[in-house]
Parts: C-alpha cells; structure tokens; sequence
C-alpha cells in the first residue's frame, strides 16, 4: 500500500502487518516515534495490521479444518478466496485431490494447489510433475493418514522437498499415528498418555489451548469428521482448581451423542489427530530426573 502523510512531515505504511514509518526527508525509520503513537493514522494502520493478522490466523484454522474434518471444498469457493494473499499463503501447495465416488480422495488425480481461477478451474502440479487443470466441482485436502502405504507418504514429502514445496497448514510433514494391531479392538480408550504429571492444572490447559484444542470438562478435545460422523477425541486434563497438580488420564473417542466409541469403531483421521492431540499436551508434562535418565 502507499504511504499515508501525518502530522510533521511523517509519513506511514504497511509492510506486511508492520507499522513502518518515514520522515519529511524520505528516510525510513527504524520504528515509528513516539510522538505518533495517538496519530489518528497510526491507530488505524496499527488496527488494520491487527485484522491482517487475525484473518490470517482465521485463513490458516479454515484450511487445517478442511484437512482434519474431510470437508469437500467446492472448487468455486477456493476461485473465490484465491485473490486474498492471506488465503493463497494458507492454501498454496496444500495436496488436493477431487472427490471420488465414495467420497474420499481421488489420489490418482492428486496435486499440489498452485492457482484457483473460475474459468480454468483449479491449477495443480500432478504428482508426475506437470502442471494440469483439475475439472472437478469439489476437492479435498487429504490428511496424510489417509495413504495407506506410508511408502506412499514417503514419496510425496520426497517431491514435495524436490519443488521446494513449503506448506503454511500442516499437512504433508504432519505427524501420523496409525492404529497397532496390539492395540484392543473391544478397549473403550487408550491409556499411552496417562500419567503425565504437571505442577498445576493450568499449565496443561494453557498448552491444550495454545495448540488449539478446546478444554471442556476437564477434557482436551479435539474435534474430527470422518466418513461424515462427527468425531470428538478427548484426553482427560482434570476439573480441579487450576493452581492444583493435574495428572493426564485416558485418551477417548466419542460419537455426536457423547458416547464411548471402542477403539476399533475409530477410523484412521480421528485416531490419528487424537494422538497427535494427547502427544503434544503429554510432551509438556514434569518430566523427572530418572525419567530423563532412562531415555
């Protein structure tokens, strides 16, 4: 955007969602003076900077919900947003692929989003290296749990490094936690991360929240949609005072009523995003010193 005059010769502008600022002989500063702090131009800049940046938090959460929850993206909408720089950045290279008949992914026709437009359609580098338009009126934007051969995984971040991919919303390099085949089918919840220790309850709901779970009665929760049932994982945190030590309990899964679903009721996307849930809330537990030394 273009410089906007102030008061004594200044000027001020974005860069990005920085204030910048120069004064009467073109020279700009290192940071804006103090004596413009209250300039009508300078709050309203520093107000839009603060938009900026919540509506690219607000662009990244909309793309990762796409990812995590299997929501079909009408390629209409992605033409739509495509313009704003905040949502290109949150979806440009993100692995998309039309909907297939049962309604998951089509792999075969997958690629990496690098232009949305409402005549061409979507432009796509094709996971053989060529840049195609995808005719479809719906993609998604499959979580990588969803290749079943982690061979397959391999070879995508393989390409991906080769195109000098870099991926805003965690999709191709996100962690992935499959289902052992030791793991009890008729089991009501998975006890891996129980037993983590912090000094005070809030310590674990601020890193609940600071990953963007929620906590709900005493629950981190995460919220997944799979083969279009909603599914809810939850990780037990406590419903103590929040200064009182908290203990992590069970991880769970639970359908839209509420109820307990066996493990082997819980499809890969909501297994693994409850793992990866309970792993990082897990990871900021008190570690003791015969703990560390064991490792």
């Amino acid at each position: 955007m273009g410089w906007i005059e102030t008061a004594e010769g200044y000027a001020v502008t974005l860069d990005g969602t920085k204030v910048v600022c120069r004064n009467a002989a073109g020279r700009t500063l290192r940071q804006v003076p103090g004596k413009l702090r209250d300039d009508p131009e300078v709050v309203r800049l520093r107000q839009l900077a603060q938009w900026l940046e919540r509506h690219e938090r607000e662009c990244l959460a909309q793309a990762d919900a796409w990812l995590v929850r299997s929501l079909p993206v009408p390629a209409a909408l992605l033409a739509r947003v495509w313009p704003d720089p905040a949502w290109q950045e949150a979806l440009r290279d993100l692995v998309v692929a039309p909907v297939a008949e049962d309604g998951g992914p089509d792999l075969t026709r997958a690629g990496f989003l690098r232009d949305a437009d409402p005549a061409r359609g979507l432009g796509v580098v094709d996971l053989d290296g060529d840049s195609v338009r995808l005719s479809a009126d719906a993609v998604l934007i499959p979580h990588p749990v969803l290749l079943q051969d982690p061979a397959d995984l391999d070879d995508l971040r393989e390409f991906a490094a080769e195109l000098d991919v870099t991926q805003r919303v965690g999709q191709l390099f996100r962690e992935v936690w499959r289902r052992g085949a030791d793991v009890p089918a008729a089991a009501a919840a998975l006890d891996t991360y129980a037993g983590g220790r912090f000094e005070q309850l809030r310590h674990a709901t601020a890193r609940a929240v600071q990953h963007g779970y929620r906590v709900r009665g005493g629950y981190a929760t995460c919220q997944v949609v799979e083969d279009g049932r909603p599914v809810e994982a939850a990780l037990w945190l406590g419903d103590d005072y929040p200064e009182a030590e908290a203990v992590t309990g069970d991880l769970e899964w639970r359908d839209a009523g509420g109820g307990r679903l066996r493990l082997g009721e819980v499809g890969p996307v909501a297994w693994s995003e409850g793992e990866r849930m309970a792993s990082l809330v897990y990871a900021g537990r008190v570690v003791a010193e015969e703990e560390e030394g064991d490792r």
